[in-house]
């Protein structure tokens, strides 16, 4: 009988200590760190991927969320998930310049007709690449605004003439594309552009359309040069600092991926509907659209195509096919034109 009951003892012991062990083992509490004001739809959309994820993991998994910029700069997003800083974080690819030469080839000017198309495109890159630049984070998914655009204050831009000389925001690949065009880039990041444009530090600045309600840059821009002949994406990543990734139950992880599949997806439809939105407050703000010829648009096109060939030459030089990767970029986004 006194073994008997030593035995239990034993194992009413393990119990006690063991299982609570093992569902705090299965719990975590994670911070997500996005440059998005609060307002902007981009944050709130991640804001509620951070809900779902508590919801379909029953509570075990937990996300933080910090807009703004207000646990990391946007610039920084990337290495202070590495470091463990913040555990997830989304930024663009075009704050780390090289620092992503296959992903950022989606910047490139392709002539994209949406967001829902830019987003599943840069999807589909990275599923076909598996580029070893983000080996440091665990990927979860990839998001791509709509067309890009110049926006100008004062002064409208009607041709490539009407370029020279201004100094025009821009970051990553979109620099090379206003150099390209005769315009004077000026590398900035969209939290610093409204000031920028106010106090006339720039003539203007080449974003989406989105941005002229979600910056409110629709205050400090007059015109804005719409043609598909240059229109380029800015590639926006969300990623996992690994060693949390890998702490999460493997069954919690199955839900997180299946809810990411569906929230690239949403963010893609958010870029159009702001889209959307961005352009009705630009036209209420007194904005003008400028439409290029058709004559404007061909020379505007050959402006750009040594972007490309340049791009195609460095990532050639890093090792990697330049030709398929834009090849493939291409082959995807014509199901979307």
């Amino acid at each position: 009988m006194k073994k008997f009951i030593y035995s239990i003892t034993i194992v009413m012991f393990f119990l006690f200590i063991f299982v609570p062990t093992q569902s705090m083992a299965k719990s975590i509490t994670l911070s997500y760190s996005s440059f998005f004001p609060p307002t902007h739809i981009q944050a709130k959309i991640a804001e509620s991927w951070c809900k779902e994820v508590a919801k379909q993991t029953d509570g075990r998994v937990k996300v933080n969320f910090y807009p703004g910029q207000t646990l990391t700069k946007a610039p920084q997003t990337y290495e202070a998930i590495v470091d463990g800083i913040a555990d997830i974080g989304t930024s663009a690819l075009a704050y780390t310049q090289g620092r992503f030469p296959v992903m950022a080839s989606m910047d490139l000017p392709f002539g994209y007709p949406s967001g829902v198309a830019a987003t599943a495109v840069a999807n589909k890159l990275y599923n076909k690449m598996q580029p070893e630049e983000f080996s440091q984070t665990k990927v979860l998914f990839f998001n791509a605004h709509g067309p890009g655009y110049i926006h100008t204050r004062n002064e409208p831009v009607k041709t490539l003439e009407d370029l020279k000389g201004k100094r025009i925001r821009s970051t990553g690949m979109s620099a090379n594309v206003v150099e390209a065009l005769g315009a004077t880039p000026v590398s900035m990041a969209m939290p610093d552009t409204y000031q920028a444009l106010q106090r006339g530090v720039v003539d203007g600045s080449i974003h989406p359309v989105e941005v002229n309600k979600g910056w409110n840059m629709g205050e400090v821009v007059d015109f804005a040069t719409v043609t598909d002949a240059t229109a380029y994406t800015t590639t926006f990543f969300v990623v996992m600092n690994k060693d949390k990734w890998n702490s999460i139950d493997s069954k919690d992880q199955k839900a997180i991926e299946k809810i990411n599949k569906e929230w690239a997806r949403k963010h893609g439809e958010a870029w159009d509907s702001s889209d959307e939105e961005g352009m009705e407050f630009f036209k209420n703000q007194g904005g003008e659209i400028i439409e290029l010829t058709e004559n404007q648009s061909q020379k505007w096109q050959g402006a750009v195509e040594p972007v490309f060939e340049n791009y195609i030459e460095k990532l050639n030089e890093r090792g990697l096919d330049g030709e398929a990767i834009i090849s493939y970029i291409e082959n995807k986004l014509e199901a979307y034109k």
